[in-house]
Order: structure tokens, then C-alpha cells, then sequence
């Protein structure tokens, strides 16, 4: 399906019109998650623009990121979610779990039902992932959080050094040109992922047994 700049209700409509023809009856949710406006998809017609060079960076990035947390995900021997992109807020992650229930999730989402929430959130997890950013927060971002957050999640020390905890996010943030330029970008990206989850881990008392020696793996 060729890609370039057309409203999103031609794009949706070209997409489902391929899909139908396959003989496939595919249902999702026709309008966009985590956005303050949220059009159905149908009926955005405000025109949109496609950078393939741009596209293409990000593609590139995130074959490049994958890998890294799918050996941070074999880290781990209880459950924990697949790499998955979240089409909403556009970020590629992977979520451990306790393995215990958490408090009712009571926060708020733009433009997703609180319910939804509370099924995402039912138990403790650790989640890292890769934001590309957005307009009100023009930096990509690697990113770490826990739910419940202990109240010295923050203060706790992660690698690397360019690392830090963002309160108003409520999460430890690494630039993602911190990764792109270091000598040892998939090094410095585990390093990363591994201290905060220990961050959340050590805070949430997390049984030390779930979570593997990674040292065997060499890049």
C-alpha cells in the first residue's frame, strides 16, 4: 500500500477497502487513544503530511531497539508482555509483572475508558519502552515506570549517568541521543532498562528470583 500524505479518513478507507477484499471482516476501535482529540478515523479529513525520510529514521531506530528488549525481556522468568508498539501513544515497550495485584487504578487517560485501565493495571508491573515524542515534548525518550510507584522510586540510582526522574511524568527518562551517540549504544540502553527495573524492583519489594542473569549475553 503506497505511503504519502492524504487525510486520515482516506488512508483508513483505502486500508479497510485492501482488508475487505481479502474476505476479511476486521472490527477495531474507529478513533484515535491517548489524545485530547480523538476524530474518528473515518471522518478525519484535516490533511496530514508523510516524511518518508523521517519515517524511515524511526524504522531504522526501533529494528535497533527491538533486539535490546527482547534480551531484557529473557531477563525475566515470570510474566512479562511481549515488544509491542502502542498505537495510541505511539511508544514500542515491554512490561514485567509481579505476579500480585495492585490498587484500583484510579488516574486518567485521555480518550480511554477508565475500565480499560484498571484491567491494564490489575497487577505490579515494571514498564520500559521507547517514546519517539510528541509536539508538547519534542525529545525521544527511552522511559521506566512502575504501578504502584513506592515513594522512593525516584530516589533511587539508575544507569546511565544522563538518566533522570521526571516529576511531572512520574518516571526515569534517558534521551534517546544520549543511546545514538554512545559508544555502546545497546550497552548503555540495558543498563538502563536493568536499573530501573531494580529501581522498582528493590522499592516494591519484587521477589529477587524473577529476574535472570543477563552477563552471559556479549554485542
Amino acid at each position: 500500500m503506497p505511503l504519502y500524505g492524504r487525510p486520515v479518513a482516506d488512508f483508513y478507507a483505502a486500508l479497510f477497502g485492501m482488508v475487505h477484499e481479502l474476505g476479511i471482516e476486521a472490527r477495531i476501535y474507529g478513533r484515535p487513544n491517548e489524545m485530547a482529540v480523538a476524530v474518528p478515523f473515518k471522518e478525519d479529513q484535516a490533511p496530514r503530511v508523510y516524511d518518508k525520510v523521517q519515517m524511515n529514521l524511526l524504522f531504522q531506530a526501533l529494528s535497533r531497539i527491538v533486539p535490546v528488549f527482547v534480551d531484557f525481556r529473557a531477563g525475566f522468568i515470570g510474566k512479562v508482555s511481549p515488544v509491542h508498539l502502542f498505537w495510541g501513544s505511539f511508544d514500542l515497550a515491554v512490561t514485567r509483572f509481579s505476579g500480585r495485584p495492585a490498587p484500583l487504578y484510579t488516574g486518567a487517560v485521555q480518550n480511554i475508558p477508565l475500565d480499560v485501565m484498571q484491567e491494564a493495571y490489575s497487577h505490579e508491573v515494571s514498564s520500559a519502552g521507547f517514546w519517539p515524542g510528541s509536539e508538547d515534548f519534542p525529545m525521544p525518550v527511552f522511559y521506566s515506570y512502575c504501578y504502584p510507584t513506592p515513594a522512593d522510586f525516584s530516589k533511587q540510582p539508575v544507569e546511565p549517568t544522563q538518566a533522570f526522574f521526571s516529576e511531572e511524568k512520574g518516571e526515569f527518562f534517558l534521551p534517546y541521543e544520549a543511546v545514538q551517540q554512545a559508544d555502546d549504544p545497546e550497552g548503555k540502553l540495558m543498563d538502563f532498562l536493568q536499573s530501573t527495573y531494580r529501581a522498582a524492583a528493590v522499592t516494591g519489594k519484587w521477589d529477587k528470583q524473577l529476574e535472570c542473569d543477563l552477563s552471559y549475553l556479549k554485542r
